[in-house]
């Protein structure tokens, strides 16, 4: 019994990381402002939703990306994974940025392990005093 629990509790910390490492690139492209180097961690039916400065934001992945890959990075962007909750298949992060292109952006992803492969299927976000 206790290798079996032991066994769980690895293979729990390792969904974790798994999950963590399919953000990275995500992560990076703030920075690097390489938005075509993140699109292979999203569905193709994925969505972003938010607002900033007053405008509604629903777009598909692919324009998120190409955004990116215009506006550039930010080089003093910080970021940090806050939370990661899963159960079998299915994921939820919360990641806080500060200094995003000047904004602060608080992101909500949902994300579904598909093939053994982590990816997100969508992403609400605040855009705190610039909402």
């Amino acid at each position: 019994m206790e290798t079996q629990v032991k066994n769980q509790e690895v293979e729990s910390f390792n969904e974790y990381t798994a999950i963590a490492e399919a953000l990275q690139p995500y992560l990076d492209a703030a920075r690097t402002g390489n938005g075509s180097g993140m699109r292979s961690v999203w569905f193709d039916h994925a969505h972003i939703v938010g607002s900033l400065d007053g405008n509604f934001i629903n777009v598909d992945a692919q324009a998120f990306a190409n955004f990116i890959d215009e506006v550039g990075g930010s080089p003093n962007v910080q970021a940090r994974i806050v939370s990661i909750d899963y159960a079998g298949r299915a994921a939820s992060a919360r990641v806080e940025f500060l200094d995003w292109g000047g904004v602060r952006y608080t992101d909500f992803f949902v994300l579904y392990k598909q093939d053994g492969q982590w990816k997100i299927s969508g992403k609400v976000y605040d855009s705190h005093d610039r909402n």
